[in-house]
């Protein structure tokens, strides 16, 4: 019988301190595995833009601000902050203005692998003079670059600093694991599974309160950072029914071969059902009106556009009838945004050992999964009340 692991339970850690996408540039890191991710922020770029366009310019002298919140560690941030900052260029010329100086701030817990993120940084252009200069040289940003670790769920910034904030396929993921969903003596006890798809009424509950409440401490903290005339573009994977235990392409990601994968190593004796149920993945895809609801009774901003998009598949692969690639696909697009937490709870050992069930399980399941697996995003606009 293999050695069982450590049992952590996440939500007694600080998760801040310790969660973040699988760093490196390996297989399994997000660096390699979040193409996906960058398909679908291309898909909604004229979204993107239109949130730009709501922006009051800035006479000369005032530096333009921007942050990406949740910012992980490949180059899609990278292509973000890019595309923001070409944009308002075109705006402040269209204007008849000199375009200011850009700052990009890049926001993660601390540990997120900033390093890798910085070593895909163009280096900035300077040749000794105006930032105009900078502006038209190729493979040079035009722009100061600067990280901030710290959860996005409290202040990260000088207040009225920033001009525009951008987060993509981050506020899903809670800053902790409800409390009742691991205790036993409570009806929220989430006992067999890993997530919250198909969980019970009283599970659904607990994860959409920990939502309601992390995303109200968001919207307060970005009240106040945020300047008069500036604006706010989310993106956080949702869904389209009004049952939360339906958690649509998150709940086909973690509640379907994940789990089985989990059940796997139970019922082979690699790990207790008590290891299994002490885990849970903190991520809760809200419906249009979970999201709507707390904006509202924040008050703090005003929604400018508020609907759900549909994103595509979260595996890319180069033949999808290919078994073998889709299984790999799976596993890794898995392990790249929860292996570090499945590492923290079972050690690196099992953690190898369930992922391998969850590629032999989507190799399985392959058809399946090409023809349905489909994420779905709550994507908002939103500026100062």
């Amino acid at each position: 019988m293999a050695p069982k692991g450590d049992n952590v339970v996440v939500s007694n850690m600080k998760l801040e301190n310790m969660f973040c996408m699988k760093g490196g540039k390996g297989e399994a890191s997000y660096a390699n595995n979040s193409q996906a991710q960058a398909l679908h922020a291309r898909s909604m770029l004229h979204l993107l833009e239109e949130t730009l366009d709501g922006i009051q310019l800035k006479p000369a002298g005032f530096p333009f601000v921007m942050a990406d919140l949740g910012c992980s560690s490949g180059s899609n941030t990278i292509y973000i902050v890019d595309t923001i900052i070409k944009h308002m260029i075109k705006r402040y010329e269209a204007m008849g203005y000199e375009p200011p100086e850009f700052s990009a701030f890049f926001s993660d817990l601390p540990s997120n692998d900033f390093n890798t993120l910085f070593q895909l940084l163009p280096p900035i252009a300077n040749y000794g003079g105006s930032m105009e200069e900078c502006l038209v040289a190729n493979k040079h940003r035009s722009y100061f670059a600067a990280g901030v670790p710290g959860s996005f769920y409290k202040r990260l910034f000088p207040a009225r600093s920033i001009d525009v904030f951008h987060s993509a396929f981050s506020l899903h993921w809670l800053s902790q694991v409800p409390e009742s969903v691991l205790d036993k003596r409570t009806t929220a006890y989430n006992k067999g599974r890993v997530f919250i798809h198909g969980a019970s009424e009283n599970t659904a509950n607990a994860y959409r309160k920990q939502f309601q409440t992390d995303l109200a401490g968001f919207l307060r903290s970005r009240a106040q950072e945020m300047k008069r005339g500036g604006s706010m573009f989310l993106v956080c994977l949702g869904r389209t029914s009004v049952d939360p235990t339906d958690q649509g392409g998150a709940g086909r990601l973690f509640g379907t071969h994940f789990q089985d994968a989990w059940d796997d190593l139970v019922q082979e004796d690699l790990i207790s059902s008590e290891t299994r149920d002490n885990f849970n993945i903190p991520v809760y895809a809200p419906s249009l009106q979970d999201f709507k609801e707390v904006v509202e009774a924040d008050g703090s901003f005003a929604i400018n556009k508020l609907e759900v998009f549909k994103g595509g598949s979260p595996l890319v692969v180069n033949r999808r009838d290919d078994a073998a690639e889709v299984g790999r696909a799976l596993a890794n697009s898995c392990r790249s945004v929860a292996g570090v937490l499945v590492d923290a709870h079972i050690g690196d050992g099992l953690s190898e050992e369930l992922f391998l069930r969850v590629e032999r399980r989507g190799v399985r399941h392959a058809k399946e999964l090409i023809e349905q697996l489909q994420f779905f995003h709550i994507v908002a606009s939103l500026s100062l009340a």
